[in-house]
């Protein structure tokens, strides 16, 4: 999705250091506009512009991130999280896209790729650490557990794996060689069986069922 404006970027991280390191990254990049950096989510200023993007650290002892996602859900409804963590473990990327988080990067990532995630969030889709995607798919793997998926068609399940990818309709026709009316159709199909009325729901279904 092609953005027109600034990003407008919120950063929450009790490690002075790394959140330092992530405002250099970020403002290096015209596309970026940081509203703010603080160590813990209930000490932000709420009287400036809403951001598009919150960076939380999930490691950080000082941030509280049930209690963050309640406070950013009801005060910036279109605000989208994405959570940051130095651990590749799929129990933490379940329980944060559980609590409405869009984002899952892990912090050993190069600058440029927390750059594109960020974007990604930002354009509307959900960006997971394919690391830990890929850890997720090979547990369920090991233990024979697979959620159902029988209600989707295999041109379906691929559409869902793209969505997951966080392309947009157009991109993923191109991929698929339909037209962008004829993935629409297919998108529409996946929200009814699946439940879901948005695509970042639809992306987190994929992921958890490890076709992300």
């Amino acid at each position: 999705m092609l953005l027109s404006k600034a990003i407008r970027v919120v950063i929450v991280d009790g490690q002075v250091l790394f959140a330092t390191i992530l405002r250099d990254v970020l403002a290096a990049e015209p596309t970026f506009e940081i509203l703010d950096s603080v160590a813990v989510a209930d000490t932000l200023r709420f009287d400036g512009p809403a951001p598009d993007v919150v960076l939380i650290d999930y490691d950080a002892e000082s941030c509280d991130i049930e209690q963050a996602m309640r406070l950013f859900t009801t005060r910036w409804h279109e605000a989208r999280v994405c959570v940051l963590s130095s651990h590749l473990q799929p129990e933490l990327m379940n329980r944060a896209l559980t609590l409405g988080a869009v984002g899952f990067v892990v912090k050993d990532i190069p600058p440029a790729e927390l750059v594109r995630a960020v974007k990604i969030v930002a354009g509307g889709a959900t960006y997971v650490d394919s690391r830990v995607a890929g850890r997720a798919l090979q547990r369920r793997a090991t233990s024979g557990s697979r959620a159902a998926v029988s209600d989707l068609s295999h041109r379906e399940t691929e559409v869902i794996r793209l969505i997951a990818d966080g392309l947009t309709n157009k991109e993923i026709g191109v991929r698929l060689r339909l037209s962008e009316k004829t993935v629409k159709n297919h998108v529409s199909k996946i929200f009814s069986k699946l439940h879901v009325s948005a695509r970042s729901q639809a992306a987190v279904h994929a992921i958890r069922i490890g076709l992300g």
